[in-house]
This record gives structure tokens, sequence and C-alpha cells, in this order.
């Protein structure tokens, strides 16, 4: 399976190269009819709109996709929701995906619904992590409505996070 993110700078590289010959076929002397050179430039607008799109899963965004099975707790951001201006709120949450029980090299944020016990959850880990207890972090998925599973959007299952403290290494002996 490819990477979200090398599949959204596959799509940002085909996008630029499509705007770009269609720039260059528009920039010579044509002899066009206006509407096809006006259907030229809405082409080019709606590019740029899925150039932004794609942007949005590059890294340094908050990505929707489902949190690792096992990650390092790095950081957590809350974002309260407010009724009064209709925000459902959100958390995000930096963590380094584990393989192996080994931490791989770039940590990702997630975004995930705000739920006041995860909030209680992150906040005593984050804690522990700060007293030198680094926080080690599992998903598994809850148990959702009945039903068939097929029939719901991969990554619609709710996942219920847990945390535990990440093993001291053990030095050996002299």
């Amino acid at each position: 399976m490819i990477p979200a993110t090398s599949t959204a700078l596959l799509w940002l590289v085909i996008v630029y190269a499509l705007l770009a010959a269609l720039l260059l076929v528009l920039c010579l002397a044509t002899r066009w009819h206006w509407a096809v050179k006006l259907g030229g430039v809405l082409l080019v607008s709606a590019f740029y709109a899925v150039a932004h799109t794609t942007l949005m899963g590059v890294s340094g965004w908050p990505s929707d996709a489902p949190l690792p099975e096992k990650f390092v707790l790095l950081s957590a951001v809350f974002d309260e929701p407010s009724p009064a201006r209709g925000h459902a709120g959100a958390i995000y949450i930096w963590v380094n995906p584990m393989k192996d029980n080994a931490p791989l090299e770039m940590p990702r944020v997630h975004r995930v619904p705000y739920e006041k016990d995860l909030h209680r959850l992150l906040g005593d880990g984050l804690r522990k992590a700060r007293e030198g207890n680094t926080q080690m972090g599992s998903t598994e998925p809850r148990r959702g409505p009945g039903g068939f599973s097929w029939l719901r959007p991969p990554g619609s299952d709710p996942l219920q996070i847990k945390l535990s403290d990440l093993p001291r290494a053990q030095l050996p002996e002299k």
C-alpha cells in the first residue's frame, strides 16, 4: 500500500504537470475560439482547487486517518467544543508510530473528535510524560453500532485509546 503522503505528492506532480502543459499550449499563438480558451482558464482554476485540497493531506496538516495501532504519545492539544458557536471541537494528538516495538522516525499529528474521557486520559498521559514516564498508546476498535461492518466506510469505526508507561530499557551488566 502506498503511504498517503506519497499519493498526495504524486497527485500534486500530476496536477502541476497538467497545469504547465495547459499554460504552454494557451500561451502559444493559438487561433482557438475564445470559449475554448475560457474553458482552459476554468480548468486551470479547478486544478488549483484540487492542489489545495491535496495539500491538506501532506505532512504538517492534521491527518484524519485513524491512529496507528501502537504509538508513542508526544503531545496533545485540546480544542474544546463550543455549542454557542456550533463548534464540535477536536483533539490534536502528536504521535510517533511504532513498528516492531521501535518508534518510526517521523511523528504525525492526528485529529480526532473531542471526547471528555479522551481529554482526561490524554491529559493524565501528558502529565506522566512530563514526570519522565514516556507513554505508549494502543488503539483497538470499540464496540460500535450493530449491523454489517462492510457497509460502513473504512476508518469510521470508533477506536478506544489506551495509554501505558513505556518499559524502561534494561542496561547490560558490567
